[in-house]
């Protein structure tokens, strides 16, 4: 489970922004939308990022992200003498040739853990590790450059600081080597944190999730909740000669086939009712999910994937435009999903970022459940939650946060000036072009 997670100098972000997971001491919908996670810690079931365009939404999650691969790959063989893949703030002459900084607060098996590193395209400058296993925090290594400290209660380190390559994680390699805590805190990012990439990556594991028998009752109960019109669904396999595939295609995929020895095409199959002339059922039509079903259709079926692997195993789940092709009805039924005790017994939390105004409204969303993200004129993005937004006052618990949202009380929105066509040449007599 999420408690917090920091980054500092990562794309738009220049100074350090951290969004919490921890709840705080308001009232509303606490039976709901907060658990107990032990340890006097109480988490929120969800949280939801709003921002104009290019506010730096999605850039909170590719830092999610790119903490949790480079955890996953910076141990590997491949990775040797390879730069990282990571781009600090260039809008600023202090931090394009500063590392980047992350951190993660997280409870696996009732113990909090405290991990981050910072990082730049050619090695680890700083990484730590602390955890809470009783009541005090204690601090199981401290990494600096190529000098390291271990505490006693990390004797699995030991024996890997001297093999610890400058552009890998130390957690990861001593993992690799089957450490004790190492292999805990490595299982949680593998594990514990689903953040896909894109529809795509959602739409692999959607498919992996339906070959599993008993998630195909789980996926026919939400997509007929939803009145999508479709009462079965099927996966067809097909194999496709290698030879006929294009030569650009055949580059691309001929190390996998030759590993797999064949090439097969996955289509999902949806079935739909068919009537007579008289509107009385007279057969099923089956519809190719990529070919024929709606946009709408294929986005619940790609999010339905992660978010019922989420609750089923209690991850923190991480969806990118949540709302995206989907009615605000259906939006509002797949976060209600997180606030059910019911249907989340193992209290998996979902973080999405959105659009959607319907859902700030106090009867839907704590306001701490509420985030902002807001670039600045420097270029910079900022991100604050609605509970600790107070410019002026507090916020109260029932006004009217769409309204006043949308007026630009909270910030966090476009600011649209008058659009003039002849100004387009002027821009280009700036830029030269």
């Amino acid at each position: 489970m999420l408690l917090e997670f920091s980054v500092t100098n990562f794309l738009s972000f220049k100074e350090t922004v951290t969004l919490t997971m921890v709840a705080s001491s308001i009232s509303e919908l606490r039976e709901t939308h907060v658990f107990d996670a032990g340890n006097k810690i109480n988490l929120l079931t969800s949280s939801a990022v709003y921002g104009a365009n290019a506010s730096g939404k999605s850039n909170l999650f590719k830092a999610l992200m790119f903490m949790k691969w480079f955890i996953r790959t910076s141990s590997k063989d491949t990775q040797i003498g390879e730069n990282i893949d990571v781009e600090p703030f260039k809008l600023s002459t202090l931090t394009e040739s500063q590392p980047s900084c992350f951190e993660m607060l997280f409870v696996k098996d009732n113990i909090v853990y405290r991990y981050g590193f910072e990082v730049d395209s050619k090695r680890v400058h700083r990484e730590w590790l602390y955890y809470i296993p009783k009541t005090k925090e204690i601090n199981l290594f401290n990494r600096t450059g190529d000098e390291f400290e271990l505490n006693r209660h990390f004797p699995e380190g030991i024996e890997w600081t001297d093999k610890t390559r400058e552009n890998a994680l130390f957690l990861s390699v001593v993992a690799q080597w089957k450490g004790e805590i190492s292999t805990k805190v490595v299982e949680w990012f593998s594990n514990g944190l689903s953040v896909s990439s894109g529809l795509r990556s959602h739409y692999r594991e959607s498919i992996e999730m339906l070959e599993i028998k008993n998630f195909k009752r789980e996926f026919l109960s939400f997509i007929q909740a939803a009145d999508l019109g479709i009462v079965d669904m099927g996966i067809e396999k097909k194999q496709i000669d290698f030879s006929e595939l294009p030569d650009s295609l055949r580059m691309l995929i001929r190390d996998g086939k030759d590993a797999l020895g064949e090439v097969q095409q996955v289509d999902i199959q949806m079935i739909h009712p068919k009537f007579d002339e008289h509107n009385k059922f007279d057969s099923f039509q089956k519809f190719s999910l990529a070919t024929q079903e709606s946009e709408g259709t294929r986005k619940i079926f790609s999010i339905l994937g992660p978010v019922l692997d989420g609750i089923r195993s209690g991850k923190t789940v991480v969806i990118d435009e949540l709302d995206s092709n989907l009615h605000p009805i259906l939006t509002q039924a797949l976060i209600d999903c997180f606030n059910s005790d019911e249907a989340n017994p193992k209290h998996a939390q979902l973080i999405f970022n959105t659009h959607d105004t319907n859902l700030l409204s106090y009867r839907r969303l704590r306001r701490d459940q509420i985030w902002f993200c807001e670039k600045d004129r420097y270029g910079a993005s900022h991100l604050y939650s609605l509970v600790d937004y107070s410019p002026n006052k507090k916020v109260r618990k029932d006004e009217a946060y769409e309204k006043n949202y949308l007026m630009g009380k909270y910030g966090a929105i476009p600011y649209i000036g008058q659009f003039n066509l002849n100004s387009l040449e002027e821009v280009g007599d700036k830029t030269g072009e």
